[in-house]
């Protein structure tokens, strides 16, 4: 018999109690830390790759709060950050640039380093394929985070990044989407009046994103690149690292589609593409052209066409036609029976700055913005056209959220293979509908 009321049983069981308890109180004080920061305490920026988008997110972030300094700079190469230290400095911010030497990462895992190095808030600013990665690092080590768009070019990554989102809304996180269009006085007011019936019902939407041919850098190849250099330095070509037009660009017009119908989701879509011009053996594996049909249970289609060619005509529009009249989008005004019954009149504010404004200000009030899950199913909508235009298939929403296809290298290392090589000619393989399969 023992003197000792507690059982080795309850105290086990008192042990384990006070143990979870303890590790709530962590959980709860890490999201308070995370939740308020006071109107003069300095925030540390970090910026995650380094090119002209990393560079303007990380102007308009400092621009977007006083008290922000930007103390960290993350890319895959040590040449794209020396170059943009100077390009930082002489922006209107330039005095609250202070990267020191030793905040300057480069290579596949600088990211990790960046996050570990005492940032507060996180720029990321890579090639898409590496969002749902470092977003998921970020959230992990409790930071808020600006995440360009758009956030995964395969259906694994938005699965993960829905999931990371999820985690963030736990820890009391803000993420801000680089779907700025959100973001734009202009834009919020249309979309009002047409929720608001000023249209009647949506019929269907038609949206276009046809501009010239896509960039290209570094030619002529420098002869001690491996071909994983190759194509991460010259990575809008190449479909692991961009997800093709249809998702790195005219993500922004579907989104547009997306939110006009409150973000309801397409039971399923169907489409052509193709690559018609192909004068440059450099010009990887993307197409250069598709138009899908996105269907609704409710009958509601949007037709999405995009298209990147030199000497063609272009056009970025969106309209949304309803029973009672058209929405012009971008031109802010609503038409009835052929007449402009409203325009948009208001400011006309910097949408892009205006994100990063609600993203530091969320971030000093501790009320949170989680822009997670229209930035997930935006990019998944871009996603799924891009599975139909490569394999010729109608393919529904709930298979293309199933997908096992994962675009991802087998490792990350220079001297690895990347998920495409080109064949004895230079040329990358296409997709070709109807022999591509899904997967």
């Amino acid at each position: 018999m023992t003197d000792n009321p507690m059982s080795s049983t309850s105290r086990r069981q008192f042990l384990k109690a006070t143990a979870a308890a303890g590790a709530a109180l962590l959980v709860e004080s890490s999201i308070a830390r995370a939740a308020f920061v006071s109107s003069n305490e300095t925030l540390r920026v970090g910026l995650v790759g380094c090119g002209g988008r990393g560079r303007g997110a990380a102007v308009q972030a400092l621009k977007a709060d006083p008290n922000a300094k930007l103390v960290a700079l993350a890319d895959a190469f040590a040449d794209h950050i020396e170059k943009s230290i100077p390009l930082l400095k002489k922006s209107p911010v330039g005095d609250r640039v202070v990267v020191d030497p030793d905040h300057r990462f480069a290579g596949f895992d600088a990211y990790k380093q960046l996050i570990d190095s005492g940032v507060d808030v996180v720029l990321l600013a890579t090639p898409p394929h590496f969002r749902p990665i470092h977003l998921k690092a970020c959230v992990e080590a409790g930071k808020h985070v600006f995440a360009e768009k758009p956030v995964a070019v395969d259906a694994p990554g938005i699965r993960s990044v829905l999931a990371t989102c999820e985690e963030a809304k736990k820890k009391g996180l803000s993420i801000v989407s680089g779907l700025m269009y959100r973001y734009s006085p202009q834009k919020q007011e249309t979309m009002k009046r047409v929720h608001d019936g000023a249209i009647g019902e949506i019929v269907a939407i038609q949206t276009t994103y046809n501009c010239g041919p896509p960039w290209f850098r570094n030619k002529p190849r420098k002869p001690e690149w491996t071909e994983m250099e190759f194509q991460v330095r010259n990575w809008y070509p190449f479909t692991w690292l961009s997800g093709d037009h249809n998702v790195e660009q005219h993500v922004h017009s579907l989104d547009k589609a997306a939110w006009a119908l409150q973000d309801q989701t397409p039971l399923k879509a169907w489409g052509t593409g193709g690559r018609q011009i192909r004068s440059e053996i450099t010009l990887g594996n993307i197409f250069d052209h598709h138009c899908v049909t996105y269907e609704f249970e409710n009958g509601v289609r949007v037709y999405s066409h995009c298209r990147r060619m030199a000497g063609c005509s272009n056009d970025i529009s969106d309209y949304i036609l309803g029973t009672k009249g058209i929405c012009d989008v971008m031109k802010h005004r609503i038409e009835v029976g052929g007449k402009v019954r409203w325009r948009y009149e208001g400011p006309t504010p910097n949408m892009y700055e205006v994100e990063h404004q609600e993203l530091f200000k969320s971030i000093r009030r501790g009320e949170p913005i989680n822009n997670g899950l229209y930035m997930a199913q935006s990019t998944m909508w871009a996603i799924l056209g891009r599975m139909v235009t490569y394999t010729g298939k109608t393919i529904t929403w709930e298979r293309a959220m199933k997908s096992k296809e994962n675009l991802s290298p087998k490792r990350y290392a220079w001297d690895a293979e990347p998920p495409i090589l080109p064949d004895e000619n230079g040329q990358y393989p296409l997709a070709i509908p109807g022999i591509t399969p899904f997967v």
